[in-house]
C-alpha cells in the first residue's frame, strides 16, 4: 500500500465516522421533525437536545477532515466534485449553517412561537442537509463527475435516478440511526415510555430504508451498471454483511436489547460505507480517474499523512472523553 492508499483508507475512515456520528446527529433532527406537536411532543425533544447537545457540533470536524484530505491529497477529485456538485454541496452547507443556528436559538427561546419557528427550522434543515450530501455521493458514484473543473453537467449531474436514490436513503438511515441510539439513551434516562417511542420510530424507518434500498436495486442497474456491477461483485459480500447486520439490528429492536441493536446497527452502515470504495476502485471518479492518478506528489501524500495521523493522536483522544462526558451526564427533564 503506498501513500495515496493509505491516505484514501483513513479520508475513508473519517467518512465513515461521519456518517455514523453526524448521521445520528442528523436522524435526530428528522426525529425531533416527527416527535408531534408542541406540548405533546416535548419530552421527546428534550430527550434529543440532551442527547445531542454537547457534542453535535464536534460530529462535523470529521467533515472538515475529510474535505483537507482530499483538497491536499487528491486535488483533482477536489476541483472536479466542488465545481460540478456545487449546487447541492452549497445547500448542504446552508443546512448545516441554518440547523446549527437555529438549534441554539430554539434553546435560548422563551416564547412558544419561537421555539417553534427555530425548531422547524432545526428539522427542516437536518431532513434537507443530508439528503443534499446523499445526492452527492450518488452523483460521484454513478459517474456523472467527469475529472475538470465544472466539467459535468451542473444539473443532470445531482439530479438524476441514483442521487436521488442516495438523498432519500441518507435521511432514513440518519433517522434509523437515531432512532436506534436514543432507545437506549431513554432507557439510561429511566423513561421507558421514551425508549417504546423512539423504538416504533426505528422499526418504521428500518422498514422504510429496507424497502428503499431493494428498489434501488433496480435504480442501480438501470442508471449506474458499472456501480451495480462492482456492488454485485468485488463488495458483494459487504453487502450481504450489511443487509444481515441490518436484520440483526431490527430483530434486536423487536426484543428491545438496544445496547446491542446501536453495535449492530452502526457495523450495517458502515458496511454499506465501505461498500461502495470497494465496488468502484481503483476508480476515484468513474469511468477513468484512477487513485493514483489523482493523487498529488508522493511528498504532498506522504506528508499529509503523518500530520493526519498526528492530529488523530491528539483529536481522537479528545472526542471520546467529550463523548465519554455526555454519556455519563445525568438526564433533566425540565431542560
Amino acid at each position: 500500500m503506498d501513500s495515496a492508499q493509505a491516505l484514501l483508507a483513513v479520508m475513508w475512515v473519517a467518512l465513515t465516522a461521519y456518517a455514523l456520528l453526524g448521521g445520528a446527529d442528523f436522524g435526530a433532527g428528522v426525529l425531533d421533525l416527527l416527535a408531534g406537536r408542541s406540548r405533546t411532543g416535548m419530552p421527546q425533544r428534550r430527550l434529543i437536545e440532551h442527547a445531542i447537545g454537547p457534542v453535535w457540533e464536534a460530529n462535523h470536524v470529521w467533515l472538515i477532515f475529510v474535505l483537507v484530505l482530499l483538497w491536499t491529497g487528491f486535488p483533482v477529485v477536489f476541483a472536479s466534485v466542488m465545481s460540478t456538485l456545487y449546487i447541492p454541496l452549497t445547500l448542504a452547507a446552508l443546512g448545516v449553517i441554518a440547523r446549527g443556528a437555529a438549534f441554539a436559538f430554539r434553546k435560548a427561546s422563551t416564547e412558544l412561537w419561537q421555539q417553534r419557528l427555530f425548531g422547524g427550522a432545526f428539522a427542516l434543515s437536518s431532513v434537507f442537509t443530508p439528503f443534499f450530501l446523499g445526492v452527492v455521493a450518488g452523483g460521484i458514484a454513478s459517474g456523472r463527475v467527469p475529472p475538470g473543473l465544472a466539467a459535468g453537467d451542473l444539473v443532470t449531474g445531482w439530479v438524476n435516478p441514483t442521487s436521488l436514490l442516495g438523498g432519500v436513503l441518507a435521511v432514513g438511515v440518519c433517522a434509523y440511526l437515531a432512532a436506534a441510539f436514543l432507545c437506549d439513551d431513554a432507557v439510561r434516562a429511566g423513561r421507558a415510555e421514551l425508549a417504546e417511542a423512539f423504538r416504533r420510530k426505528a422499526l418504521v424507518a428500518a422498514v422504510a430504508v429496507g424497502v428503499v434500498a431493494l428498489a434501488g436495486i433496480a435504480v442501480l442497474h438501470l442508471d449506474a451498471p458499472r456501480l451495480f456491477s462492482g456492488l454485485t461483485g468485488r463488495a458483494f459480500p459487504l453487502v450481504v454483511a450489511s443487509a444481515v447486520l441490518g436484520v440483526a439490528s431490527i430483530a434486536l429492536l423487536w426484543l428491545r436489547r438496544y445496547l446491542l441493536v446501536r453495535g449492530a446497527a452502526v457495523l450495517a452502515v458502515a458496511a454499506v460505507m465501505w461498500g461502495w470504495p470497494v465496488a468502484q476502485y481503483p476508480l476515484m471518479l468513474p469511468p477513468r480517474l484512477t487513485v493514483s492518478a489523482a493523487a498529488a506528489r508522493p511528498e504532498v501524500t506522504t506528508t499529509v499523512l503523518v500530520v493526519a495521523l498526528v492530529g488523530a493522536l491528539l483529536v481522537v483522544p479528545s472526542l471520546i472523553w467529550l463523548f465519554r462526558l455526555q454519556h455519563r451526564m445525568p438526564y433533566d427533564s425540565s431542560g
